[in-house]
């Protein structure tokens, strides 16, 4: 059974930093990607950052480029997300999700991940 367990999450001030991990285990083989989901209420969930597990390359949105990084640690199963500059717009539940599918032509797509974790809640304060 495949298990993704977030951690890291809080409340911190305008400015502050966080530093989100996901542990995973339960999946014979590799992930083709793997993200960080967020969802604030009355919003749909989006993506944040997402990583292709193979090459390492990275993708990020908009909103959070130069402030947030996405890291794997392959040989202990993590997935992390550092988080600078927080702004109260970054208060959310924050999702890591894993993907089997090849090729995925938007991978900050939530639609493109067929594993999901229970959430961390992120608070930013003015």
């Amino acid at each position: 059974q495949v298990r993704l367990v977030e951690s890291g999450g809080g409340s911190v001030q305008t400015g502050g930093s966080l530093a989100l991990s996901c542990a995973h285990s339960g999946y014979s083989g590799s992930f083709r990607y793997m993200g960080w989901f967020r969802e604030a209420p009355g919003k749909e969930r989006e993506g944040v950052a997402a990583i292709t597990v193979s090459s390492s390359t990275t993708y990020y949105d908009d909103s959070v480029k130069g402030r947030f990084t996405i890291s794997q640690d392959k040989g202990e199963n993590t997935l992390s997300l550092q988080m600078n500059s927080l702004k109260p717009e970054d208060t959310a539940m924050y999702y890591c999700a894993a993907s089997n599918f090849l090729g995925l032509a938007k991978p900050l797509r939530p639609s493109g991940y067929n594993f999901w974790g229970q959430g961390t809640q992120v608070t930013v304060s003015a």
